[in-house]
Formats: C-alpha cells, structure tokens, sequence
C-alpha cells in the first residue's frame, strides 16, 4: 500500500512531546491540534482528521499494533457510550477552561506556577523547561497549562492502548466526539 505525507503525522505527536519536554514554550504548537479538527470538521463535514491525519491516533497504532504494546482486547462499552463520551468531554472542558482561568489569572498580576499536571491531579515540577522569555508571563502559563493536557490525554491514551485495541483512546478522545457532534449538526443542517 502507497505511503501517503499524512501516513507520517505519528512523527509529528513524538516530537510534540519531546520538544516541550525541553522547552515548555513548544506547547503552544499543540493549539494546531486542537484547532484543525475543529476546521477540518467544519470545512468538510466529516472526521477526516480523525481518521487520516491525527498523528496521535497514528502513534498509538504504531506502538500497540506494529510493536505489539496493545492487548488487543474490545474496548468496554462504557467507554462507547455516549454518556460517558459527552461526560468526559464535559470534564476536559471543564478542565480546560480552568487552564484557561489560570492563565488569565497570571495575564492580570498572578505568579507563573512551572509545573506540569498529570491527569488533573499531580503536580509535577517542570522548570528545567522554562528559562524566561521576553513573552509576557501569561503565554509561559498557557505553555505549561497546554502541555499538561496534551501530556495527560496522550498517557490516558497510552493506557487505553495497553489494556485494550491500540486506538481506543479515540473511541473517547474529547476531539473526536467534539468534532463528531460538530458533523452531525452540520450534516443535519445541510440535509434541510
């Protein structure tokens, strides 16, 4: 089967990760990921992001089929089911809007916080990634806000990998069932 430029995009979720290990500021290239599905969902009505050019799904293909790091096991159903999907959505909103208050709250005099939180909850101390900037404040705590959710969704994914098919993260990823609901609006609409 030919290769296509999207067949590579898993490359693209690694360095995302390493190069915000390093430096925190990088975290703000992940704002294209949570950006072009949206667009991709909206300019062609379909989860073509998902389904071609989402380097995360890529990379846990990768690792929990061609390495064999997955289980290979369905997926419970719980996590299928759209209660559970449009409640985690709700949480990873919630707890986006919070990094957002957050970053708000250093944008109007707060102190940065150079940590990094893991899965919402564990504090993680970060500063070998952060040296100052001639940024404002603000666009570090966004920086190290970002990475928190990218690094906790990418470790849930990691996971799921493990314990069940390797891209059963995107049965439940907040992305795909935003853009899912986003579609299936728009589709609704243009069938009117």
């Amino acid at each position: 089967m030919k290769k296509h430029w999207y067949d590579y995009m898993w490359i693209v979720s690694v360095l995302y990760i390493a190069l915000g290990f390093f430096n925190i500021m990088f975290a703000w290239l992940g704002m294209l990921c949570f950006i072009t599905p949206l667009l991709i969902s909206v300019i062609g009505k379909n989860k073509a992001y998902c389904n071609r050019y989402c380097g995360r799904g890529q990379l846990f293909e990768l690792l929990g089929g061609r390495f064999g790091l997955s289980r290979k096991k369905d997926v419970p159903k719980f996590l299928k089911s759209k209660a559970f999907r449009y409640g985690f959505l709700a949480f990873f909103m919630a707890m986006f809007l919070q990094m957002l208050f957050t970053t708000y709250l250093v944008f109007a005099g707060g102190s940065l916080k150079e940590t990094i939180t893991l899965f919402w909850t564990f504090k993680l101390p970060w500063q070998w990634a952060y040296n100052g900037s001639s940024l404002p404040p603000w666009t570090a705590q966004f920086a190290f806000g970002f990475y928190s959710v990218m690094l906790t969704s990418t470790l849930l994914g990691m996971i799921t990998m493990a314990l069940f098919k390797p891209r059963s993260w995107c049965v439940y990823c907040p992305m795909g069932t935003m853009t899912q609901l986003m579609c299936k609006g728009l589709n609704h609409k243009y069938l009117k």
